[in-house]
C-alpha cells in the first residue's frame, strides 16, 4: 500500500510516498481502508521536528474509511461499516483512564505523532478507537471531525465550563479548532466574538453564527471588544495562537474570566501581571486533545444539527507537499483533506 511518511525532519520536501506492506491486525483491531485523512497543524510540527517522533513515521491523526477485516474479538463492528478514527491513544488502565480523562493519561499519544497515522491506504486500528460515521456525514467530513471536535469541546465544556449567555472570544474563525469552538459556543447559547485575517473569510465566520467578527490585521481587537462588552470584557477566550495573541487575550478577559489554551502556533513565551490575575479572579487553563467522551458528545451535537465539520478542500496523496504549503500559509477555511 501507499503511505505518506517522513524519514527525517524538515520542510515539505521531506514528505515521501512510500510503498509498504498492508498492516496485519490483532484480535481487537480492524483493518480500515482509508477513504479520507485530514491534515492538522500537528502534521507541520511533526514534519519540522517534535522531540521523540519515531522515524520513519506515517503522517496524519484524523481519518475515515470502511472496515475490510474484523479482528476475532471484535463484536461491535462488521465488515463494510463506515467508521471514523478517534485519534487519541492511551493506556486504558491508569487512574486517569478509569476516570474517563484519557487525555490526562501518562502514556497518551496521537496517531501521526508518536505512532503511525492515517495518511495511508490501509490502517490497523483498535476497535476502541472507531465510531460509526453518522448517515449525514461524508468521508471527508468524518476525517475533518475527530481531532478538532474533541479538542474544542474539551477546551470549552470540560475545562472552561462554558455557561449559557456568556460571551466567548475565539481566535481564528477559519481554523479547525476555531470554527468548531464557535459552533460549540453557539450550541450553548453564547455570544461569540471571533477574528479573521482576510476579509474573504468574513462570510464564513458569519455562517458559523459569529456575533462580532474582527479583522486582526486592520482593527484594534482590544478596543473593539471593550466597546462591544461595555467595558466588561469577555467570559472565555479560546486561545490556540500563543505569543502573538496572548497579551490581547489577557486584556479582553473580564472579571472571573477564563482563558483556555491548547496551542502555541506563534511561540510559547507568554507574560502576564499576576496582580491582574488575582484581582480580577481570572483563570488560565491548559487543555490538550480531549477525552473519548468528548468525541461522542460532539457526534451527538452533529446528529442534532448543532455542529458540523468544515472542509475547505481536498488534495490527492501525490499532492501532499502542496497540501502542507497550503496549510502552512493559512490559506484554508476549515480543514484540509488528503485522499489516498
Amino acid at each position: 500500500m501507499k503511505a505518506v511518511r517522513i524519514h527525517e525532519h524538515g520542510g515539505p520536501e521531506v514528505l515521501r510516498i512510500d510503498e509498504i506492506s498492508i498492516p496485519q491486525i490483532s484480535k481487537t483491531e480492524c483493518l480500515i481502508e482509508i477513504k479520507a485523512a485530514a491534515l492538522n497543524h500537528l502534521d507541520i510540527w511533526v514534519r519540522r521536528g517534535i522531540p521523540g517522533v519515531p522515524l520513519p513515521m506515517i503522517m496524519g491523526s484524523d481519518g475515515a474509511g470502511i472496515i475490510k477485516i474484523v479482528g476475532a474479538e471484535v463484536d461491535n463492528f462488521k465488515v463494510g461499516d463506515k467508521v471514523l478514527i478517534q485519534p487519541l491513544t492511551f493506556c486504558g488502565k491508569c487512574r486517569w483512564c478509569y476516570d474517563k480523562k484519557e487525555n490526562f493519561c501518562e502514556q497518551w499519544g496521537i496517531f501521526g505523532e508518536n505512532q503511525d497515522g492515517t495518511q495511508c491506504e490501509y490502517m490497523a486500528v483498535d476497535s476502541a478507537h472507531l465510531r460509526i460515521i453518522p448517515d449525514a456525514m461524508s468521508f471527508d467530513e468524518a476525517a475533518a471531525f475527530p481531532l478538532v471536535a474533541e479538542t474544542a469541546y474539551t477546551m470549552l465544556v470540560e475545562r472552561a465550563k462554558i455557561q449559557q449567555g456568556e460571551i466567548v472570544f475565539v481566535w481564528g474563525a477559519s481554523s479547525g479548532v476555531g470554527s468548531m469552538a464557535i459552533q460549540i459556543a453557539k450550541a450553548f447559547g453564547c455570544t461569540v466574538i471571533t477574528t479573521i485575517g482576510d476579509e474573504k473569510k468574513r462570510k464564513f465566520a458569519e455562517e458559523l453564527g459569529s456575533d462580532l467578527i474582527l479583522n486582526y490585521n486592520t482593527e484594534d481587537i482590544a478596543n473593539q471588544v471593550r466597546d462591544y462588552t461595555n467595558g466588561n470584557g469577555v467570559d472565555i477566550v479560546a486561545e490556540h495562537v500563543g505569543t502573538k495573541t496572548w497579551a490581547t487575550s489577557l486584556r479582553i478577559l473580564g472579571k472571573g474570566g477564563r482563558i483556555v489554551t491548547c496551542g502555541a502556533t506563534t511561540g510559547a513565551e507568554a507574560k502576564f501581571d499576576i496582580r491582574h490575575l488575582f484581582s480580577k479572579q481570572q483563570t488560565i487553563l491548559g487543555s490538550t486533545m480531549g477525552s473519548v467522551d468528548s468525541l461522542d458528545k460532539m457526534l451527538e451535537l452533529f446528529k442534532q444539527g448543532k455542529v458540523k465539520p468544515v472542509v475547505d478542500r481536498s488534495f490527492t496523496m501525490t499532492e501532499i507537499q502542496d497540501a502542507h504549503v497550503y496549510l502552512e500559509n493559512n490559506y484554508q477555511i476549515g480543514k484540509v483533506i488528503l485522499i489516498p
